[in-house]
């Protein structure tokens, strides 16, 4: 199913809007968005990115990611993949943006990413399509795994744990 993202320049205003591989192929700047999810324990949830993922199959990686759709609220639209992905509903606040870009094989990621963190204590219900597996991690080891098997991860996870970190901690 083809869907459409929203483009935008360096100050995250939308220049229009294009169909989601051919902006990754291209290396389009678009908007996104992650939301990391943490237990009352401060446990981090990861959340395994399914191997049929046309993108960082296999990786972990914060609980879920996503392109708002255009026109939509990108809050609402960060509430509504995390419910899709990981069978979670819970309140979300933004904590800032970054911008990266990586090139995977034939494929640009190009990213205005817009993060959002919430709290959760209830039950994960992933799903299948989305993810292959996932888990609740300390920060301790979390911080040792990235560092050790820095392979096993998204790069844009490895780009922002510290801040995230920072802010939902005060440490990094």
């Amino acid at each position: 199913m083809k869907q459409d993202i929203i483009l935008v320049n360096e100050k995250d205003e939308q220049t229009g809007r294009d169909e989601k591989l051919k902006v990754h192929q291209e290396g389009k700047l678009h908007r996104a968005f992650s939301v990391f999810i943490f237990n009352s324990k401060g446990e981090w949830l990861l959340q395994k990115r399914a191997k049929s993922k046309y993108h960082s199959p296999g990786l972990w990686s914060n609980a879920c990611c996503s392109h708002p759709h255009p026109g939509k609220n990108i809050l609402q639209e960060a509430k509504k993949r995390l419910k899709e992905e990981m069978g979670i509903l819970c309140a979300l606040k933004e904590i800032f943006s970054f911008s990266y870009r990586i090139e995977f094989d034939s494929l640009i990621e190009n990213e205005i990413d817009h993060v959002f963190t919430g709290k959760f204590n209830g039950v994960v219900k992933p799903n299948k399509k989305e993810a292959d597996g996932w888990k609740w991690v300390s920060n301790k080891a979390l911080k040792s795994d990235v560092k050790e098997n820095p392979q096993n991860y998204t790069y844009w996870f490895k780009i922002v744990l510290d801040k995230v970190l920072k802010y939902w901690f005060g440490r990094s």
